[in-house]
């Protein structure tokens, strides 16, 4: 869910990030298409529980903060809507609003996450949701298809270009609908993905948009994340034709021990690792 949350073995370490300029929107699909295919056993061995990707009915959980969908309503009413979740990895969220009464329908650039969700649909005999593989940079839906679209740590942090992300989810919204979407807090790009106490030291400008990637030895570029700032991200929802109604800052609970990647109680006690940005389509 952020740049060196991967699931790795103690023995392993992560290849060193590599700053390679501008990479453009082919080798991000590309890059990431392949990493969740092998990441995506390993994935759902350790976080399934915590997104609900692996219980009866799914979960819909919008960050490591824990914050609950069933407990925000950042959607709306969702009973009998048609409601397109963006980079839906194995669809709990998707999954969770069917029970709920929504229509909907997930989309993700990765096989093998969403034949991991087909696979516990099956398992648990639930309705099935309709998986698409495409990027979220040009969505396979016609204009105004959907009344909302939502995008829970998805596909927005790993498009080369998420403004297309923005165009694409207001072009498939009705009037009056909701995109919202939630991405690894813009202010954590300063800050080394780690936990504990290294974790709290800037390293990073705020303002360098160069991509955090990983290489292999060949050279190819195996893992992308694109920066953006909290102003990038509002200019790129208001050219989309979008009023942004909201930003929500998850703060981290008293009760939460989890450690996830770069997320931990720690960190949560000193600044946010969540945002997610609540919009709305003019009527």
């Amino acid at each position: 869910m952020s740049k060196l949350s991967q699931v790795i073995g103690d023995d392993e370490t992560p290849h060193a990030p590599r700053l390679l300029g501008r990479i453009d929107s082919s080798t991000s699909d590309a890059a990431s298409r392949a990493w969740w295919d092998a990441e995506a056993q390993d994935y759902h061995r350790e976080h399934g529980g915590f997104l609900g990707s692996d219980t009866r009915g799914g979960e819909f959980v919008w960050g490591p903060e824990r914050l609950r969908e069933a407990d925000v309503h950042l959607l709306g009413d969702v009973a009998g809507r048609d409601i397109l979740e963006i980079g839906c990895g194995s669809a709990p969220c998707s999954r969770w609003l069917v029970a709920r009464g929504a229509r909907a329908v997930g989309l993700d650039l990765s096989q093998k996450m969403l034949a991991h969700g087909l696979a516990t649909m099956k398992r648990f005999d639930e309705p099935p949701v309709p998986l698409v593989q495409a990027t979220a940079e040009s969505l396979p839906f016609a204009d105004e298809s959907f009344d909302i679209a939502f995008s829970s740590f998805g596909a927005v942090p790993f498009v080369a270009e998420p403004a297309r992300v923005m165009a694409e989810s207001a072009r498939v919204l009705r009037p009056g609908g909701r995109w919202v979407f939630s991405v690894n807090h813009p202010m954590r790009w300063m800050f080394p993905d780690d936990p504990g106490p290294a974790g709290l030291t800037v390293t990073m400008p705020y303002f360098s948009r160069t991509p955090y990637s990983e290489v292999d030895a060949d050279g190819t570029v195996t893992y992308v994340e694109h920066h953006r700032t909290i102003g990038d991200r509002v200019r790129d929802i208001r050219a989309a034709g979008l009023i942004l109604d909201d930003i929500v800052e998850p703060e981290w609970p008293d009760d939460l021990e989890n450690e996830w990647g770069q997320w931990s109680p720690l960190r949560g006690q000193y600044f946010p690792g969540t945002a997610v940005f609540c919009c709305v389509k003019p009527r």
